[in-house]
């Protein structure tokens, strides 16, 4: 069979405990300023207000799913239940909230709305009915999230709070 170099197969798996150290840094890179910012420093993720997102990943109710490209994990999407007003895309106590990250190499090929859309399905199978996020009013990630079904409810502290139905 001739395999062709260019046509490497996507691939999902769950979001597991054991990937908790790639998750942190997963975080790191979701944590989207507008250019010429760069990365914030490392110590953003010792803020509760950033690690609740990613510390002790696989609790109940988590879900999400690594995006595996030719066996290299090249990102994920994941939603965790935030309880009474927690986290900055907080909307009730039944809508978990999501983070997305994709490597810089991997970005703009199309990646991250599949990505998008198998974590999605997931958390429809958990049996959660909508996902919510925050994004900066300027990161080009907005039209994807908009592609995949979000819509902006409102403006929340600088960012846009969109969620999307399942």
């Amino acid at each position: 069979m001739h395999h062709d170099k260019d046509c490497l197969m996507l691939s999902f798996r769950p979001l597991l405990s054991e990937d908790q150290t790639a998750l942190w840094n997963w975080l790191h890179v979701a944590l989207w300023d507008p250019p010429p910012a760069g990365l914030r420093p490392r110590s953003v993720l010792d803020h509760p207000e950033v690690s609740i997102y990613a510390q002790d990943w696989g609790k109940p109710g988590d879900v999400g799913v690594v995006a595996v490209l030719d066996g290299v994990d090249i990102g994920a999407c994941w939603m965790r239940m935030l309880k009474d007003q927690v986290g900055l895309a907080w909307v009730d106590n039944q809508t978990p909230q999501l983070g997305i990250s994709l490597g810089a190499a991997y970005q703009h090929q199309g990646h991250g709305g599949k990505m998008m859309r198998a974590a999605l399905e997931a958390a429809r199978q958990a049996g959660y009915r909508q996902v919510s996020l925050t994004v900066h009013p300027q990161n080009p990630a907005r039209q994807l999230y908009a592609r995949c079904g979000f819509e902006e409810l409102e403006m929340r502290e600088g960012f846009y709070l969109m969620r999307a139905r399942l």
